[in-house]
């Protein structure tokens, strides 16, 4: 979770090595498409969400646990325009997070592929602050789990999470993530290193708790 793929400094990243070349082809990568729940829509990222976005996720609560985001309106520009090439080429999803009676975003969801094939990947998220609490979220978040285990094809969805991160471990909870084990010291913060959860989901035992929560109509 705290570990956004993005950096500025290394905008095209290499292929991880030690994989078969074999890339997931799907409409997604031609563009993502809109996702409507009752309380948010999860949408393609676009270039005026850049103020809205920066606004948002560089409050102090809200970086805390997460890689420094970028610093101005034209970093975000930047991060908006790598994430579509990303996304092109099928190595990266980011949905903008825009609140039901809005236009702009105020958060992100990402998934990045840990192997070439996008088998497995790992998600993170952020929301500012003032969206926390009234159940959006976690909304958005099942969503975009949805997406990526029946548009990408992903097996494995991983998330890290630092253990002083009550509210992000406790979304990855409710959303039925199993916890795996215990990352020592590796996630750093302003020359402070803090211990990860190591969480997952697996589709096969997403479906089955979809379908469990599901109701019966007689």
């Amino acid at each position: 979770m705290e570990n956004m793929p993005y950096r500025a400094e290394a905008e095209t990243p290499a292929p991880l090595a030690g994989c078969p070349a074999e890339v997931q082809t799907a409409n997604w990568r031609d563009g993502l498409p809109e996702l409507v729940g009752a309380r948010v829509t999860l949408r393609e990222l676009r270039l005026t969400d850049a103020p809205s976005l920066l606004s948002m996720l560089t409050a102090e609560e809200v970086t805390r646990f997460i890689s420094p985001p970028p610093t101005t309106v034209e970093g975000f520009e930047r991060f908006i325009e790598w994430a579509h090439r990303e996304r092109a080429i099928g190595r990266h999803v980011c949905f903008a997070v825009v609140p039901e009676g809005m236009d702009q975003a105020v958060g992100l969801i990402q998934v990045r592929q840990l192997d070439p094939a996008f088998f497995a990947a790992e998600w993170g998220f952020a929301i500012g602050s003032p969206f926390w609490g009234n159940g959006m979220f976690p909304e958005a978040a099942r969503m975009a789990v949805d997406f990526v285990f029946e548009q990408v094809g992903v097996h494995r969805l991983e998330a890290r999470a630092a253990v002083r991160n009550g509210r992000g471990n406790g979304i990855l909870r409710k959303l039925g993530a199993v916890q795996e084990g215990l990352l020592r010291h590796s996630f750093m913060r302003r020359g402070q290193y803090f211990d990860q959860i190591l969480w997952s989901i697996l589709d096969e035992d997403w479906r089955h708790a979809k379908a469990v929560r599901k109701p019966v109509i007689h």
